[in-house]
C-alpha cells in the first residue's frame, strides 16, 4: 500500500510539474509523457495486486 501511495505521488508530480517544466523541449516532454504512461500502467497493476491480497 505504501508503494502505491509513493507511485501515485510521483505520477501527480509528473503531471503537475515536470511536464510543464519541460515545455519547449520536445524530447524532455516526450520522456515525461512516456514516464507518465508507464506509471499509470504500473499503478493499475499494483492496484490489482492490492485488491487481490487485501481481502
Amino acid at each position: 500500500m505504501k508503494q502505491y501511495v509513493q507511485e501515485h505521488k510521483s505520477l501527480w508530480r509528473i503531471k503537475r510539474d515536470y511536464i510543464k517544466d519541460a515545455k519547449g523541449h520536445p524530447d524532455a516532454v516526450a520522456f515525461w509523457k512516456k514516464m507518465q504512461a508507464d506509471k499509470e500502467k504500473s499503478l493499475k497493476e499494483l492496484q490489482k495486486l492490492i485488491a487481490k491480497y487485501n481481502k
